[in-house]
């Protein structure tokens, strides 16, 4: 506890959005590794919490686990996987929020996650190849990575970036690579649905970009969800101001305290003409600063 209080805690209260994504998906890594050591015991509790949180293509699981498309993508089981979609997601992402607000990556990531998991289960009920191939689980955040560098990459696709053997290179090059080696996988058996659902998202992040070039912000309908589901749960400040409801002011009265207002306000003028201002009480002076300021 003490270690989430000092060090987690301060990380997810700060408003670096992208740094918040990687923490919450090493968090549920590690809750993961942790309750995997139960398999020394031969009690197998990592796979009934993969069926609540990794996604399907079965759709009458589907029915039943109905927020795993937004879940899956947060979700790592080994750890060169979650290794290489953090470090991905950091270095793009740096370079994404140097065109584009928080706000838009945090949407960007989560719209892209959705994609991918949609078009995952679309292929997976509707391909002849696939349709015998959807009994099993997805998990990982690489469809909402792949929408991070394909948004950056169509967006400043001349930008270049210095890789360890490479040397400097443009990010669009990257993006397509990443995209060829995903459609080459698609008709392997190994993760077929994974490489699926990386097209996907690399799908909403071209789109985003071209979109965002014209003028659209394709993000902004998630935006204003999320804020509405913030706000929904921000505890409500209680108000200290008191506020006193008067009776609604008749014509008559209205008429009768302007009158008298306007009596008084004669009598002192009379009285200054006769005697001066000087002569005039404390109140009567303050009576006539009132009136000369409406």
């Amino acid at each position: 506890m003490g270690v989430f209080e000092d060090n987690i805690k301060p990380i997810l209260k700060r408003r670096d959005i992208l740094i918040r994504l990687i923490v919450i998906n090493i968090c549920v890594f590690l809750f993961l590794v942790a309750i995997n050591i139960t398999k020394l015991f031969e009690v197998n509790i990592t796979d009934t919490v993969l069926r609540h949180v990794a996604t399907t293509a079965r759709l009458d699981r589907l029915i039943n686990y109905f927020w795993t498309p937004f879940t899956y993508m947060f979700v790592h089981v080994d750890f060169l996987h979650i290794l290489f979609n953090m470090l991905i997601l950091y270095w793009f992402g740096q370079i994404f929020l140097s065109y584009f607000s928080s706000k838009n990556l945090g949407s960007l990531y989560i719209f892209g996650g959705l994609a991918g998991a949609l078009l995952y289960i679309l292929t997976f009920n509707t391909i002849p190849m696939f349709v015998n191939m959807n009994d099993g689980l997805m998990w990982g955040a690489s469809a909402s990575v792949m929408a991070i560098v394909f948004a950056a990459a169509f967006y400043r696709p001349n930008q270049e970036v210095t890789l360890l053997i490479f040397g400097r290179i443009k990010i669009i090059y990257i993006a397509l690579i990443l995209f060829v080696l995903d459609f080459i996988g698609i008709s392997s058996q190994v993760n077929a649905g994974g490489h699926v659902a990386h097209i996907g998202g690399a799908a909403v992040g071209y789109l985003f970009a071209k979109q965002y070039m014209r003028g659209r912000d394709i993000t902004v309908w998630l935006n204003r969800l999320i804020d509405s589901i913030v706000n929904f749960f921000k505890p409500r400040p209680k108000s200290k101001m008191k506020v006193k409801y008067k009776n609604r002011e008749t014509d008559y009265d209205y008429n009768k305290r302007r009158n008298t207002e306007n009596e008084e306000i004669d009598r002192i003028l009379d009285k200054i003409k006769a005697s001066g201002y000087t002569s005039l009480t404390a109140e009567e002076k303050k009576r006539l600063f009132d009136a000369s300021n409406k």
